[in-house]
């Protein structure tokens, strides 16, 4: 062993010991935070394959992506009795030896000798590896520009990347960010930036710079052809303008306008989670009005169903259960939320209610938000739910993808540590209810460093009230200047209309995630905010554009956007359990009765998850366990397919002798009108002179009437055109 590596190892067994540094004339110092983090992190050192994985590799472990500094300078420099680093030959020392294959390293060859990064590390290590300090600069923005390219395919172009400081200070980052593409296929960057699009592949990729725990990202843009001519394609409002502008930006053409009988039943769907009745499909295609389509919008928001739709998502979102929350306060919530949907009042109301309620949750719904879970749960449904948050990784450090750190998780967390809840008798009002209240004290610490954190909100500044923290967060999150909720609304609500979201998944908002059109997603979001958060509005919005009235097959142009990330054509979706059974009971003529509720209900009343029923949970209906969009399963399973082909339930409403087949049987209808009522109930549109022909002869030919209209609603119920939106 040389004595330069075997003098440290010896003293740092001793002593947690650090050199004194030794800095030659005219070298700046080199500082572990702003310069040799960054260094680790740009070649992979802590990424989570590496040392930065749970137990780390090779007995030594770093934080992911240099979230503790303190403890991975400890790590450097005095762990494994300080063999790792070699101040009297600083080029010498294994932490330089290994990545450079100075000696065998299973990560292979991550640094090269002489490089820049090399010589920051051996400056550092002769000027004593000093840790990090208090006089550190703290970085105050990450700049990327530009933040959109369009490349032609093999085409180049470079990301400028700076950092800009507390103290107003700045640097570029081209040898000390971390460059990284998604989509290396469509774009790849090079360790400085440069930025090669493929020769093949066609789309966008998103490039991540990092820098000392943020992130920042530029979309990159690889078009499908040239700009496509849209001159029958007239925008209605602001969302047509703005795709109309990116579909010229990606080469990319829409599809034509869907017909009548497609979109009256889009819209019911979408908006009210129930079909049409027949009646109002004759009304609407013998309307011959310029603005048909503008009046049955209306309409349909003005529904007694558009309540129960909206109450049941957003219990589903506030995990509105009587398993969490008791019965009684079950309900207490469900009424609310129904309340504030028939009053149309606007969002930021009701998130502003939500999160400072107080009292008794059997009287004030609201309440009942703070008895699911505590603090850490609290924590986390608000920032997803109400701003697309997902904050779970940065519970446990700081987020691996993301500009979440540690501890803004915990200064979100202090907004939530002072509220609590005891029985009612504790407040002698008897009757076993409990109340949310807010304590004078309590204040949430960082597991890590013991530190009392100030409350603040992400991505916002330190906010506080004197009296209810919470109502300082509200404040925040509902203030004019702040599109973060209205981003997020836009966003779920496009995701409801479109099945995928502008940012996607809908409630994961992130640098790291762009939306496909991010101009869209700000231009809406003011809009809402203008309208006062007027959800109607926003709805309004989408279902006038002429974008949402896209007809639903693809234009053989624009096939090569599998996933429709550019919304050329409306993407058909599955329909919701809920809405999948109430379409089933509304094309029968039946009504399913579900234990504990009186008759009546339709499966999008029920206020809850847990009243049984197998259709349900077969097509996956969520247990509000979670507030993730994801917990709805929409994945096809074959059980759901021999449900409906030989399910009992379905052949019971099938042939129930007060059903739609018996009814129109009982009556005598003629065949042909018996066939336009059956298609008018399941797939909402007049059979073609073809269908009715086939329809007719099959019933002719059935044993009676009655059992060739049950084969041909078992039948029409079997099709893709009842169980989607399309």
């Amino acid at each position: 062993m040389k004595i330069s590596t075997a003098l440290p190892i010896i003293l740092a067994g001793i002593y947690p010991l650090t050199l004194a540094p030794a800095a030659r004339a005219g070298e700046g110092k080199v500082s572990f935070a702003t310069d040799v983090q960054p260094i680790l992190t740009r070649l992979g050192c802590n990424q989570g394959a590496c040392h930065g994985a749970q137990h780390g590799k090779g007995s030594f472990k770093l934080s992911l992506r240099g979230f503790d500094d303190a403890a991975d300078h400890r790590e450097i420099v005095v762990a494994a009795f300080g063999r790792r680093l070699a101040p009297i030959d600083p080029a010498d020392s294994l932490l330089l030896r290994k990545p450079t294959l100075g000696v065998p390293h299973e990560g292979g060859r991550r640094l090269a000798e002489g490089s820049a990064a090399h010589a920051t590390l051996v400056r550092w290590i002769r000027q004593g590896a000093p840790g990090p300090a208090p006089s550190d600069r703290k970085l105050k923005t990450l700049v990327v520009e530009p933040r959109e390219i369009v490349l032609p395919p093999g085409g180049s172009a470079r990301i400028v990347a700076k950092a800009v400081y507390e103290d107003g200070s700045s640097e570029s980052l081209e040898e000390k960010a971390a460059f990284d593409s998604q989509s290396p296929a469509v774009a790849q960057v090079a360790a400085d930036g440069a930025i090669r699009a493929g020769a093949e592949a066609r789309g966008e990729a998103a490039v991540l710079v990092r820098y000392l725990g943020s992130v920042a990202a530029t979309r990159v843009i690889v078009p499908y052809g040239p700009p496509p001519p849209l001159d029958s394609f007239r925008p209605n409002n602001l969302i047509d303008t703005l795709w109309a502008d990116a579909w010229r930006k990606v080469g990319l053409a829409p599809a034509p306008a869907c017909d009548d009988a497609e979109f009256f039943r889009r819209i019911h769907l979408g908006t009210l989670a129930t079909l049409p009745r027949p009646e109002d499909v004759r009304a609407f295609l013998a309307d011959k009005g310029p603005d048909k389509r503008e009046k049955a919008i209306d309409a349909v928001l003005a529904r007694p169903e558009y309540a129960a739709a909206w109450a049941h998502k957003w219990g589903d979102l506030l995990l509105n259960s009587s398993q969490a929350v008791g019965k009684k306060g079950m309900w207490s919530l469900h009424n609310w939320l129904l309340a504030s949907f028939r009053a149309n009042r606007p969002m930021d109301e009701l998130v502003t209610e939500l999160l400072t309620a107080v009292g008794s949750p059997y009287q004030n719904g609201p309440a009942n938000f703070y008895k699911t879970g505590g603090p850490d749960e609290w924590t986390e449904t608000a920032s997803q739910v109400f701003l697309g948050l997902r904050l779970q990784c940065a519970k446990c450090h700081n987020h691996p993808y993301e500009s979440l750190l540690q501890s803004d998780y915990y200064a979100m967390k202090a907004y939530f540590g002072r509220v609590g809840t005891k029985g009612s008798q504790e407040f002698g009002l008897g009757g076993g209810d409990t109340v949310v209240f807010v304590r004078d004290g309590g204040e949430v610490r960082h597991p890590r460093t013991g530190q009392v954190m100030k409350p603040k909100p992400v991505g916002g500044a330190p906010a506080d009230d004197p009296i209810d923290r919470r109502r300082a967060l509200a404040a925040w999150i509902t203030a004019k200047d702040n599109r973060a909720l209205a981003r997020n609304l836009v966003n779920r609500y496009w995701g409801y209309y479109f099945g995928r979201g502008l940012v996607n998944p809908i409630d994961d908002m992130r640098a790291t995630n762009p939306a496909s059109n991010p101009q869209l997603l700000d231009a809406l979001a003011d809009d809402l905010v203008a309208h006062r958060y007027d959800i109607k509005h926003l709805m309004r919005t989408i279902m006038r554009s002429r974008v949402y009235q896209l007809d639903a097959v693809a234009p053989p142009a624009s096939r090569a956007d599998v996933d429709n990330r550019y919304v050329t054509h409306f993407a058909p979706t599955r329909l919701g359990a809920e809405a999948l059974l109430d379409a089933v009971d509304s094309a029968c003529g039946t009504r399913e009765k579900f234990a504990g509720l009186p008759s009546g209900y339709r499966a999008i009343d029920l206020p809850d998850s847990d009243y049984a029923s197998d259709f349900l949970d077969t097509f996956g209906r969520p247990r509000r366990a979670v507030p993730c969009e994801c917990e709805r399963s929409e994945a096809p399973t074959m059980t759901q397919a021999l449900l409906m082909i030989s399910g009992g339930l379905l052949n019971r409403k099938v042939a129930d002798p007060k059903g739609r087949a018996a009814t129109l049987a009982a009556a005598k209808t003629p065949a042909d009108k018996a066939v336009e009522e059956v298609f008018l109930c399941t797939v909402s549109r007049p059979p073609t002179a073809e269908e009715s022909k086939e329809a007719v002869a099959d019933i002719a030919a059935a044993p009676s009437p009655k059992e060739g209209l049950e084969d041909l609603l078992w039948t029409l119920l079997n099709t893709r055109e009842f169980q989607f939106n399309h």
